[in-house]
């Protein structure tokens, strides 16, 4: 009778050839992508014990094919495991490193599949693969109004929401948010100030993770470096989405975002495209690359706020948004951080804009967690994030703009309160201007637009279109973020080793304190988010950050920090164990005009010779006591008045101390315990005799 069952090496052999054969399960999977639409994209992270199991881990700079097979391999055996094999498998999509991919199945749901594959034991984390979109405001109220004008001069009297004329306004179209605060304009950010610091360095690039820009923009000439379309990988919706005829490239050229009913009906972009998608292409790029370093001085359109530096165009989102893993494989490679399938990125950005989000929190699980991951990996660059807050009209900051590590910008009116439109709460560091039109009555053009380049094809672009914005299109806290990503770029521009905390801290303490008055009449204080729209209010520091951007004196507080060192001291120099050593900072040098507020001493490593300081560690200087020779090592950490941190780390070497040993003693041959005691005694017994001996003799008495 035969055996029901395979031997145990036919077992492994038939299952080693299931997961490793590849090419026919990538063929096989290509061909269900035709047949069946992907309808579930998630992120799955195994964990690593179970990377290591399942294939090998990939290296650094693991070719695309490569990558594709290791996490395709991945992706049959889990589908396996998971029951899914039978409705086509998963297909394996994109890596964002050697544990962490994008899987795609047919005939089930995002959150259907994440809760099935979270079951699975080598599974650590699956998270939904959620679309997010640019921040850009396009009204639909016909009230919000913003009629294009060929003129540039606006005069006449507007009516309000309930159709009263409100006052005469003349006023010439024009960057009114870089400029000076003056009138009744206080928002605007004093760039002109600025500028007589510095424009830039070429040194210093910034990327634009948004929809791809328009290259040919006369007004954007010569200052693009490099760049890369994350869009559209693997997968027919993808490459849908990407609206360029192919998936990931080195073209970060924006084709136009452009959704129509025909898209919708199609069903090619996905069940997460809508009909409240449907909408001309926004360039949104181009606009936002624009107000960062649109060539200035050149006879024409606009000026950037800082036209000196570069700019990495990065295309992480097409029709209908972009995803969550584009996005996320977008930051790193932007950062100089090494992506499974894409190419070294040799112009690695200082600074990252993100004028983009969605809903959700930046928690410990799920799609948050994956956010703080990157953005960790990010900052560790020494790469500054700027994020818009979002246009959600009062409501919570969203994903990733509420993620510890970034710098959440909110947007004001030219008047410094909030803009209706903008998102509020605890996470904005700063607010800068966003654009707003007063005016709300249609057919009447925008007062105060955020002017910047742009295309005016309505779909596919005008080649070397020469167009700017001046309509309500061109306001939001996408327009928001690039300002700040500006500023921060001149700040990177004076010290390039400034830190994302560092940038933080001094873009808060130059901050202008916000408004109280000169907004609308009536309107209120902010208050914290709730699911209740707050419209236009007077910000505070608990809503909207630390206060109004000041571009002029960010940048001049970044300058003041050249020179700056920190040094310790160490007394005596040649230590030795069991003497009191003193510590002291007092050598340290602040930037310009900087003043100490405190010091803090950390016994980094006591090398098993010191447990901890012998004095108060909060001083500019401390003491300590080695019991024996060895190497210690402390940190001093001083804070100034901005509320910068400088800190050094020094290694002290104690040397044993000094053994005091009695005088020598010469000693007999005798040897043994007591000798030389007894040959001393023995010696002086000697010499006695010898005098005894040789002393003149008594004679005899003679009768």
């Amino acid at each position: 009778m035969k055996s029901q069952y395979l031997s145990l090496p036919l077992l492994l052999l038939s299952a080693t050839l299931a997961l490793t054969s590849v090419p026919v399960a990538q063929a096989q999977t290509a061909n269900s992508a035709a047949a069946a639409p992907d309808t579930a994209r998630v992120i799955v992270r195994f964990k690593p014990e179970a990377a290591s199991v399942r294939a090998k881990i990939m290296a650094a700079r693991m070719s695309r094919s490569s990558a594709m097979d290791v996490a395709q391999t991945r992706a049959t055996g889990l589908g396996m495991r998971t029951g899914l094999h039978a409705s086509g498998g998963l297909r394996a999509r994109l890596s964002l490193d050697e544990r962490t991919h994008v899987f795609t199945a047919s005939g089930i749901d995002s959150a259907s599949l994440a809760k099935r594959l979270s079951q699975d034991s080598e599974i650590e984390m699956v998270a939904v693969d959620q679309r997010r979109r640019h921040f850009a405001v396009t009204p639909n109220d016909s009230l919000y109004g913003g009629a294009t004008s060929a003129a540039p001069v606006f005069i006449g009297q507007f009516p309000d929401s309930q159709g009263k004329l409100q006052a005469t306004y003349s006023r010439t179209l024009d960057q009114w948010y870089l400029k000076a605060p003056a009138g009744e304009v206080v928002s605007s950010i004093n760039a002109p100030a600025a500028w007589d610091l510095g424009t830039g360095s070429s040194s210093v690039v910034v990327a634009v993770l948004d929809t791809g820009v328009r290259m040919d923009h006369p007004d954007l000439a010569g200052q693009f470096i490099g760049g890369y379309d994350m869009v559209g990988f693997s997968t027919s919706a993808g490459v849908a989405t990407a609206n360029d005829g192919n998936g990931a490239d080195a073209d970060a050229s924006d084709p136009g975002d452009w959704v129509s009913q025909a898209d919708i009906d199609g069903g090619t972009l996905g069940s997460g495209c809508t009909s409240a998608d449907l909408t001309n292409s926004s360039w949104h790029g181009t606009r936002v690359s624009g107000l960062i370093a649109a060539a200035s001085n050149n006879g024409q359109g606009i000026a950037g706020v800082a036209w000196g530096v570069k700019i990495l165009p990065i295309r992480v989102l097409g029709k209908c948004g972009g995803y969550d893993s584009d996005i996320m494989a977008g930051m790193k490679w932007a950062a100089g951080i090494s992506v499974p399938g894409l190419p070294t990125n040799p112009n690695p950005a200082k600074v990252l804009n993100l004028s983009l989000g969605g809903t959700g929190s930046c928690g410990t699980t799920g799609t948050g967690a994956l956010y703080r991951d990157t953005i960790t990996q990010v900052n560790a660059t020494k790469a500054i994030v700027v994020v818009a807050a979002g246009n959600s009209e009062g409501l919570a900051v969203g994903l990733p703009g509420n993620c510890p590590g970034v710098i959440s910008v909110a947007a004001l009116r030219h008047v410094g309160s909030k803009v209706g439109f903008s998102s509020l709460g605890p996470e904005v560091a700063i607010a800068a201007p966003g654009g707003n039109c007063i005016n709300l009555a249609t057919g009447y053009p925008c007062l105060y637009p955020m002017l910047s380049t742009s295309n005016s094809g309505t779909r596919g672009p005008v080649l070397a279109d020469a167009a700017y914005t001046n309509n309500s299109a061109s306001v939001g806290t996408s327009f928001s973020a690039p300002i700040v990503a500006g500023t921060v770029a001149l700040m990177a521009s004076q010290r390039p080793s400034l830190t994302s905390t560092e940038v933080l801290s001094l873009l808060k303490s130059t901050a202008r304190p916000f408004v109280s008055t000169g907004a609308t009449a009536g309107i209120a204080q902010c208050k914290a988010p709730t699911s209740t729209v707050q419209d236009e209010c007077y910000c505070t520091t608990s809503t909207c950050g630390a206060g109004m951007l000041d571009a002029a004196a960010a940048v001049a507080a970044a300058k003041s920090l050249n020179g700056a060192s920190v040094a310790i001291a160490v007394t005596p120099s040649s230590a030795v164990a069991g003497e009191l050593i003193t510590l002291s900072a007092a050598g340290s040098a602040l930037g310009a005009g900087r003043s100490v507020v405190s010091y803090a001493w950390t016994l980094v490593d006591g090398g098993g010779v010191v447990s901890g300081f012998s004095s108060a560690s909060n001083g500019v200087s401390t003491t300590m006591t080695a019991s024996a020779a060895g190497t210690v090592s402390v940190k001093v950490e001083v804070t100034d008045d901005l509320g910068i941190k400088y800190s050094a780390t020094s290694s002290v070497n104690v040397a044993a101390a000094p053994v005091t040993t009695p005088p020598a003693t010469q000693s007999s041959s005798s040897g043994g315990g007591g000798g030389g005691a007894f040959s001393a005694l023995w010696v002086a017994l000697l010499g006695l005799a010898t005098w005894v001996l040789r002393r003149p003799q008594p004679q005899p008495l003679r009768a």
